[in-house]
């Protein structure tokens, strides 16, 4: 599990290419990494296979991966934000992220406001019914809080503070460049409790107490 809070950004130095899928090899100044180990790499939970302490890690991305992100289009030279896994005695500073890329989304603008940045993106196919103002995103495997949404033009907006832009890869993003996103996994249950409901209701079963503590959440 991971956090949202981007440790370091590291570099793209290596690809291979194979028929099972893809290997990266990332540049970083991570030390005491071992095989097996989980990091995200731009918000995906990728495992380490080879690396040297402080200088680079290889994951192997599998075909599921490779569907769901942007790693097919990568190149030699990008920079990904880099999070290792959570320690179970850490601080918990971010919001619940698992490292499991739901889809990408389009960033539509980028705006300065004063000090910080506003960045607008569509709202990502098939997971808008995650995406509420005030909750928690990832994109690109920082933690986000949602600004606005606008429903009726299907975008959603988040502020980004001076912080957050020089210390991940927000600073080289520019509208028409798609990112990574998760929505917030308790959602989900959430959806997937009412849906039991409603087939309990239709089977006949009492779920009003069961509604009263959810608070109808739709």
């Amino acid at each position: 599990m991971f956090t949202g809070i981007v440790e370091e950004t590291g570099e793209i130095v290596g690809i291979e290419d194979t028929d099972a899928g893809r290997r990266l090899r990332i540049g970083t100044g991570f030390s005491g990494l071992e095989g097996g180990q989980s990091v995200s790499v731009d918000g995906a939970c990728l495992t380490v296979e080879e690396h040297e302490d402080g200088e680079w890690f290889s994951v192997f991305l599998a075909a599921e991966t490779l569907d769901r992100t942007t790693f097919d289009s990568v190149v030699e030279g990008q920079e990904v934000n880099l999070e290792r896994a959570l320690a179970a005695d850490e601080r918990f500073d971010g919001h619940v992220v698992q490292g499991h890329v739901d889809g990408t989304t389009e960033i539509v603008d980028v705006e300065r406001v004063g000090e910080d940045w506003a960045y607008t993106f569509e709202l990502p196919p098939g997971l808008a019914q995650y995406v509420v103002e005030k909750g928690s995103i990832a994109l690109d495997g920082i933690s986000l809080t949602v600004a606005s949404l606008d429903e009726a033009a299907g975008t959603f907006s988040v502020a980004i503070i001076p912080t957050t832009y020089h210390e991940t890869t927000l600073s080289a993003r520019e509208p028409g460049d798609e990112v990574h996103v998760e929505v917030d996994v308790f959602a989900k249950y959430v959806e997937r409790m009412l849906g039991l409901a409603d087939r309990d209701a239709e089977a006949g079963a009492d779920v009003a107490a069961v509604r009263e503590a959810l608070g109808e959440y739709r």
